[in-house]
């Protein structure tokens, strides 16, 4: 990842961070059974990647990041080179979810392999059958360490 790219995306995760009680007045929490939900959207996906299995990875994004990237492989070769943290994390720490308006933001800490810390602002979807989907992911390093 480029530096402008890093310090971009580090920039965004503060100003989301500096919005967040904005956020979190106009955000409904999400019950138990819906975070499960969401959790085990980004789940699969990491499980997925972990695998390399392209398919179930792009089967966890929604119908229009599907369409916008194309295949399956080209995916996995975005993720794998844009978000290595994403595609084989060390660990992965869940913060609680929030909807609004039928979408959903998960903040997830990602630990990669040399034990540094990332912050992982996933975007989620509704579906008409009523699934979760993803549809984007923003990294920024976490300067904080521990969220």
């Amino acid at each position: 990842m480029t530096r402008p790219t890093l310090r971009f995306l580090t920039m965004l995760a503060m100003a989301l961070a500096a919005l967040g009680a904005h956020v979190r007045a106009m955000a409904v929490p999400l019950d138990e059974p819906e975070v499960s939900r969401v959790r085990e959207v980004i789940v699969a996906q990491l499980s997925a990647l972990a695998t390399d299995d392209a398919d179930k990875a792009f089967e966890t994004a929604t119908p229009e990041v599907r369409a916008a990237i194309g295949s399956s492989n080209r995916f996995l070769a975005m993720v794998r080179a844009a978000y290595p943290m994403v595609y084989r994390p060390a660990s992965v720490s869940f913060l609680k979810p929030e909807e609004e308006d039928g979408s959903v933001l998960q903040l997830v800490e990602i630990k990669d392999g040399d034990d540094k810390s990332w912050l992982a602002l996933f975007a989620l979807e509704r579906q008409p059958d009523q699934t979760w989907r993803i549809s984007g992911c923003v990294v920024a390093e976490n300067h904080w360490q521990s969220v």
